[in-house]
């Protein structure tokens, strides 16, 4: 231990911490939903791997598409759910329009108040809800 800077221990003292910079997710087809997912964020595809992945960022976090060939959405919500994104907007209603017409559908379904779901083009859940359930 550093006796001027208690906070700089040895490497097994120090706590962890971490920063999650992409997440990846798997359907269909990756390119696809990477632009599907650029256009309902305001972001762009900055990169693509061959025919079956892309990546978007806002230029702090990234998503990686992949193209799963054996793909098969959730039947949700029948089935539980591993992951899905909740993502908020100042206006849900123009922001649900606007995604429609990009791909995704909305489901019959819809668990509760305060947000909506909608399934992305390969059929994946996730909610939106306005920027104000969001804030502590």
């Amino acid at each position: 231990m550093n006796a001027a800077n208690p906070a700089q221990g040895t490497q097994s003292q120090a706590r962890p911490t971490g920063l999650v910079r992409c997440s990846a997710y798997w359907g269909h087809n990756g390119h696809e939903l990477a632009r599907f997912w650029a256009a309902a964020l305001g972001w762009e595809v900055v990169q693509t791997f061959g025919e079956d992945a892309a990546m978007i960022s806002d230029g702090t976090t990234s998503y990686v598409f992949y193209t799963a060939h054996n793909f098969k959405p959730p039947a949700w919500p029948q089935d539980e759910l591993v992951f899905h994104l909740d993502v908020s907007f100042e206006d849900v209603e123009a922001a649900e329009k606007r995604l429609l017409e990009l791909g995704a559908t909305r489901p019959d379904h819809q668990p509760g108040t305060g947000w909506t779901v909608l399934l992305d083009p390969s059929g994946q859940p996730f909610c939106l809800s306005p920027h104000a359930n969001w804030t502590r």
